[in-house]
């Protein structure tokens, strides 16, 4: 049986030291992770249990070469922020897995953003609408390569940040997590059946603010590396 459309592109990202791809299923992004980013936002993270929204796996944008990547701008706002994070891949898939063994289902991680129409966003919140025109824009995901565990650990302490032509705009430790990458696997687990190929962006520390066109990013976790994208 042939497809009467051309068959979309598969996602999929590079994995440091192989020749292999990780092909990408679902998106998922935990929300105010990091408890001065919820406060930088309004809310009191004493106060609030996790949440989590998703992005198409299209939003999916590789940025692994040694020059900074183009990345574009998208229509409709005027106020494009970043958020740098620390990305989970699943790479066995389960559903109501325990705390004690959720990061045997995680393959590795990398650096990711979780870019932003905030005006988009903030219109939606005020009108308790769907965040979805404000977090799933096209190439709204940009990720470097896929680091395996087996051979980076699973990352719970060190320096997560992102400048924007060489000025510091975010700075944090991944120690600063309020809930950890074993608690949202979990978590999301009671929700849906993950899969491998499932992503999951970890929260993103204070700082958050607008990059526009022609300004470079340059976003890096310890031990994972860096990635510069350029505004186009």
């Amino acid at each position: 049986m042939l497809s009467v459309i051309p068959n979309p592109p598969r996602i999929t990202l590079p994995i440091v030291g192989s020749e292999d791809q990780f092909p990408v299923r679902r998106l998922y992004c935990v929300g105010r992770n990091y408890e001065a980013h919820a406060r930088e936002m309004g809310a009191d993270p004493e106060r609030e249990p996790p949440f989590f929204f998703m992005k198409p796996a299209d939003a999916v944008q590789v940025a692994a070469g040694p020059e900074p990547t183009d990345h574009p701008y998208p229509p409709r706002t005027g106020k494009y922020h970043f958020e740098v994070e620390m990305v989970a891949a699943i790479g066995k898939g389960g559903r109501d897995i325990p705390v004690e063994s959720a990061l045997d289902h995680v393959y590795g991680y990398a650096i990711g953003l979780d870019m932003t129409r905030r005006d988009l966003q903030d219109e939606a919140k005020r009108m308790a609408r769907p965040w979805d025109l404000g977090k799933a824009a096209d190439a709204s995901a940009p990720m470097g390569p896929l680091h395996r565990a087996e051979i980076v650990g699973h990352p719970d302490q060190g320096l997560i940040g992102l400048s924007v032509d060489g000025a510091p705009r975010q700075s944090g430790n991944l120690s600063e997590m309020i809930w950890s990458v074993a608690e949202q696997v979990s978590l999301l687990s009671t929700y849906f059946e993950l899969q491998p190929g499932d992503l999951i962006f970890t929260g993103t520390p204070a700082g958050v603010g607008a990059v526009e066109r022609g300004q470079t990013m340059r976003a890096s976790v310890e031990g994972l590396g860096e990635i510069a994208l350029r505004v186009v």
